[in-house]
C-alpha cells in the first residue's frame, strides 16, 4: 500500500480555474459581502494605498476600487493576474496594478500600505506567523490589516487530499496577530459557504479579522 502525501493547491491549479472563476455566484457574493464588511469596519478614503494579497480575479478589490487610492493586486497565479489585467483594461481602471508575488519566497514590495486585504488566502499559506509579520512590516503606522478566511473546520472544506490549514481558531489567530505586532484584532462572521456532502449539507463560516499597526 502506497502512502500519498496531501497535495498543495499551487499556482498552476488556480491558473487552470482563472477564466471560469468569476462565473461562480458564490465567489461573487462572498467578495461583495467581505467588501461590505471592510467598508463598515475601516474608514476608507481615496488617498489610502492598499495591497490585495492573493487577489485572485479581484472579486474583493473591484467593489472597493472607487473608495481607495492605489491598489497593488498581488497573486502567485499568473492566470488570475491575466484576468485582473483584462478587467482593469475593460473597465478603464486607473488605480490598480497587478503583480506576481509570493511573500514567502519573493522580496516584499518597496512601498508601504495603509490597508492590506486578503480573502480566502491565509489557509493556503504554510507559515501563518511569518506572513503576519510580513503584513505588519508592509503596513504604514496606523494601517489596517483585513483577513477574511474560514473558521476552524474538520478538513472537509478542501478534503484530506489537500495540504492546507483547516481554517483558523479565532482566539489563536488573534494571539498570533498580536505576536506579529498588530493590535486590536476584531472578528466578525461575514459569510457562510454551504457545501453538499454525502451526509447532507455542511456550513463553513467565513470571518473578517481587522487589526492595526500601531502609530498615528
Amino acid at each position: 500500500m502506497t502512502n500519498t502525501q496531501p497535495t498543495k493547491l499551487d499556482a498552476a491549479h488556480f491558473d487552470g480555474k482563472a477564466l471560469q472563476w468569476d462565473e461562480n455566484p458564490v465567489f461573487q457574493e462572498r467578495g461583495q459581502k467581505i467588501a461590505q464588511a471592510i467598508r463598515q469596519s475601516v474608514p476608507l478614503h481615496r488617498q489610502m494605498s492598499a495591497l490585495d494579497y492573493g487577489c485572485g480575479t479581484g472579486l474583493l478589490s473591484f467593489p472597493l476600487k472607487d473608495e481607495l487610492g492605489a491598489i497593488l493586486m498581488a497573486d502567485s497565479s499568473g492566470g488570475m493576474l491575466e484576468v485582473v489585467a483584462g478587467k482593469i483594461a475593460a473597465q478603464g481602471v486607473d488605480n490598480m496594478t497587478p503583480v506576481k508575488l509570493d511573500l514567502l519566497v519573493d522580496p516584499p514590495p518597496a512601498q508601504r500600505f495603509d490597508l492590506i486585504v486578503t480573502s480566502m488566502t491565509l489557509h493556503h499559506v504554510p507559515d501563518t506567523d511569518h506572513i503576519l509579520r510580513v503584513f505588519h512590516d508592509l503596513l504604514n503606522p496606523g494601517g489596517t490589516l483585513c483577513i477574511a478566511d474560514l473558521d476552524q473546520e474538520d478538513g472537509s472544506f478542501h478534503g484530506p487530499e489537500v495540504d492546507v490549514h483547516h481554517g483558523f481558531d479565532r482566539a489563536d489567530l488573534g494571539r498570533r496577530t498580536a505576536q506579529a505586532g498588530l493590535a486590536d484584532a476584531r472578528f466578525q462572521t461575514v459569510f457562510t459557504i454551504t457545501k453538499t456532502r454525502e451526509t447532507g449539507t455542511q456550513d463553513y463560516p467565513v470571518f473578517l479579522m481587522t487589526a492595526q499597526r500601531a502609530g498615528a
